[in-house]
């Protein structure tokens, strides 16, 4: 577990950096919804309304691209494709670290329903994806309980840290936050093999103890590359029981 820790460190320090700036903003955003949209009102039924939407379009547009963005990953490498929802994340949190009035909130509104398509869902998707070509099968659901720790550990330094900012602060600590993410993961995080090196692992360990069996019945076979789910395939997922 040693040398699997050790290849994932730099990933898991993105991994804290990106949802310190992502969760940080979460105690705040209410208060800046209310106080662009309806200042001076204690309610607000176009806040309620617009939010109510905006999860609604995420959560739909993830169900589509976060498969597309995975089956991309196959091929590109999970590296490349995880650099882009952690860059378009950058966008939104710029946009209030510059003023928090209407015209502001609604070039945000528009910009966090697009980008969280991708980046809300592609982004555990991949980084799940890297820690599964870099650690052995025997050992991925402890590295998967790390991981999750440290995602956890940095949505709870999120909201602490925003106690103690105002609310502009609080949207630029977080953009920053957001950069620094992108930048160290551009330096410090390798790509995969996509698990081609733990599969020869795999084949060496199994030709060392059958030897009577040949090579081509032992070594795994990757299937092939499928193309993303249809809409009808994950209409059929979402209704079945």
């Amino acid at each position: 577990m040693k040398e699997a820790a050790a290849g994932l460190g730099h990933l898991l320090v993105f991994s804290f950096l990106f949802c310190v700036g992502a969760f940080m903003v979460a105690p705040v955003i209410t208060d800046v919804t209310m106080a662009a949209l309806c200042p001076g009102r204690d309610q607000c039924s176009l806040a309620i309304y617009l939010t109510g939407l905006q999860q609604a379009i995420t959560g739909l547009g993830a169900l589509v691209v976060t498969p597309v963005v995975g089956n991309l990953s196959d091929r590109y490498g999970r590296k490349a494709l995880l650099a882009l929802p952690a860059t378009l994340s950058i966008v939104p949190l710029a946009i209030l670290a510059l003023n928090q009035t209407r015209p502001y909130f609604y070039a945000y509104y528009v910009a966090k329903t697009l980008t969280a398509m991708v980046s809300e869902g592609a982004m555990m998707c991949l980084s799940l994806a890297y820690v599964a070509d870099k650690v052995p099968e025997a050992q991925r659901a402890a590295a998967f309980g790390v991981f999750s720790g440290v995602c956890t550990a940095g949505f709870v330094a999120g909201t602490i840290a925003a106690r103690f900012l105002s609310v502009s602060s609080t949207f630029q600590v977080a953009t920053l936050s957001a950069v620094a993410a992108v930048v160290y993961m551009r330096a410090f995080v390798q790509e995969t093999d996509r698990g081609a090196s733990l599969m020869r692992d795999e084949e060496a360990s199994l030709l060392l103890f059958a030897p009577s069996s040949s090579a081509e019945e032992l070594s795994p076979m990757l299937p092939p590359l499928r193309k993303a789910p249809s809409l009808s395939e994950m209409v059929a997922l979402l209704t079945s029981r």
